[in-house]
């Protein structure tokens, strides 16, 4: 004899890990703080890079840091433009900015030189 199901009645399987489902990298909500990590090309490299490698203050810490070394040791061959200086300046400030937090925080922070380039 032949099954007979009505749609939306037909056999349903999901399997669900209550940690994945709950801390969903598209987006969840935990108490009062909302996570969303956007649309990415690849979740699974993106989840697994955040769980083994660092975090994205981590990330952006040690960038930071070795931008603030690669700023130091830079000396153009020709003038920047009016663009690019406003670009580098913008920079030392936001890694100054975070050089406030960490050392708010009691961590070790590595500033800027103040020099021009």
């Amino acid at each position: 004899m032949a099954t007979f199901k009505m749609p939306l009645s037909g056999d349903v399987v999901q399997s669900i890990n209550p940690w994945t489902a709950f801390f969903s990298p598209i987006g969840s909500q935990l108490g009062v703080i909302n996570i969303n990590l956007g649309q990415s090309s690849d979740p699974d490299v993106e989840a697994e890079v955040l769980s083994d490698v660092g975090t994205y203050g981590k990330q952006i810490g040690r960038i930071g840091d070795a931008l603030i070394v690669l700023l130091a040791h830079f000396h153009p061959q020709t003038p920047l433009t009016a663009e690019e200086t406003a670009a580098v300046d913008a920079l030392k400030e936001m890694l100054n900015g975070v050089a406030d937090v960490k050392e708010k925080h009691g961590r070790p922070a590595i500033r800027p030189r103040d020099a021009k380039i």
